[in-house]
């Protein structure tokens, strides 16, 4: 079983396309229910292509007889062989394979009917980062059972896997049920749970759930390590269009930001103006013995101080009822300049569709930007809150770690190394 690439260049001014290359490939060289990451060689030496490739879905897996793991899933000793494979003696082999996640997707129930019988077609998908995988459909029903296991390899611990539903028609196209995402730090190992499905921006529920059970073994010093690496690209994404909705909901988070700075701003003005002597006494007390005593551990210092603050709060409003109500809630979703010596040059004349097409990708990465920006503040906000424990508490060591080496260690003495480096 082989699959013919060929590759053509795309021609908007003609009805042919201009022919660069083909090549072929053997399926029964892949792995199922798994992707793959296949580079070839186009005939004639016309160049290479990369390719995502995945073959799932399969319902008869008597089709690839050789390639069928599941045997090996379910030997006893399988699990124990993967956690030994990510076990502290392993924490410099292959830094990129950070861990393990196997996903078991058992059923769903509910789902919303999206055909003229009352009933669905519905089948799951499931997407990590770059791997994509899927079950097979279940014909006529609401209440689907599937069974089926799928393993990923884990790169990043910061991930989230995203879980669809979709009906399936005859014409391919698909029919949305329903959408979750599952940040992996936040995994309960062997723990069977039915997720309720939501809408494609994941605000408001949607009819049906599905149940998973996942089992997530990682390396946590390969965890910390990549955690301030940059994450890899997404290869399997929408493309991104310009929402007036998503571009209003941006805004409001990056000005609701901003204006957490303003009030910081006007706080510490209203000291320097005694509007409150209490208050101008103390701080007026503070920065005269900060300044006195200064040193540069004390910033790391003072970052600790607010984890530890944080941390008393959450810890007693968790006997309080109304601790939802009380909480900031930080929800984490994930200009050109005029030149006037250019002013004079003439610009082609461009048509109606040609400028508004400009102005829809400015406003694009208008959008963009803002989330960036609205994302990253969340971010920092989020981990002094405790929203990611892990994250948190990586904070707090790397801050005590900076701590203790800032009091023991001069500065100039690590600026040199620096240097020397």
């Amino acid at each position: 079983m082989v699959l013919n690439i060929s590759v053509y260049d795309y021609d908007s001014t003609s009805n042919s396309d201009d022919f660069i290359g083909k090549t072929i490939i053997d399926l029964r060289t892949l792995d199922i229910e798994k992707t793959n990451f296949v580079k070839l060689e186009l005939e004639n030496g016309a160049g290479t292509v990369s390719l995502l490739l995945s073959i799932t879905g399969i319902y008869d897996t008597a089709i690839f007889p050789e390639n069928i793991n599941y045997n090996k899933i379910f030997s006893p000793n399988y699990k124990q062989k993967v956690e030994n494979r990510y076990g502290l003696i392993n924490s410099f082999r292959n830094l990129e394979d950070v861990g393990w996640l196997r996903v078991k997707v058992l059923r769903a129930e509910n789902l919303a009917s999206a055909d003229m019988n009352g009933k669905s077609d519905p089948f799951c998908c499931l997407q990590l980062n770059n791997d994509y995988v899927q079950t097979y459909t279940v014909y006529k029903t609401l209440n689907p059972e599937w069974g089926q296991i799928f393993e990923f390899e884990v790169k990043d611990i910061h991930s989230i896997l995203e879980v669809t539903v979709f009906d399936e028609d005859k014409n391919k196209v698909y029919e949305f049920l329903g959408k979750i995402e599952i940040p992996l730090i936040n995994i309960q190992n062997g723990k069977k749970k039915i997720y309720a499905l939501k809408d494609k921006k994941l605000l408001n529920k949607t009819k049906g759930g599905i149940e998973l059970q996942m089992d997530l073994v990682y390396n946590p010093l390969k965890a910390v390590i990549k955690t301030f690496n940059p994450k890899d690209e997404k290869l399997i994404i929408q493309e991104q269009k310009l929402k007036v909705p998503v571009l209003k909901h941006n805004i409001k988070r990056v000005h609701n930001l901003v204006q957490g700075l303003i009030n910081t701003g006007n706080f510490i003005d209203s000291c320097f103006q005694w509007v409150f002597p209490l208050r101008s006494f103390v701080a007026f007390l503070s920065f005269v013995l900060i300044v006195l005593n200064f040193e540069i551990y004390m910033l790391p210092l003072t970052l600790l101080m607010i984890f530890l603050k944080n941390y008393v709060i959450i810890k007693l409003k968790a006997f309080n009822a109304s601790q939802d109500d009380e909480e900031l809630n930080y929800e984490c979703y994930e200009e050109d300049e005029d030149n006037s010596d250019q002013d004079s040059i003439k610009e082609p004349k461009k048509s109606f569709r040609e400028r508004l097409n400009e102005i829809q990708e400015i406003c694009l990465k208008v959008q963009t930007n803002l989330d960036y920006v609205a994302s990253l503040g969340e971010r920092i906000v989020n981990t002094f809150l405790f929203k990611n424990n892990w994250l948190s508490w990586l904070a707090i060591v790397v801050l005590t770690i900076a701590t203790v080496v800032l009091y023991m260690v001069p500065i100039r003495y690590l600026i040199l190394i620096w240097g020397m480096n």
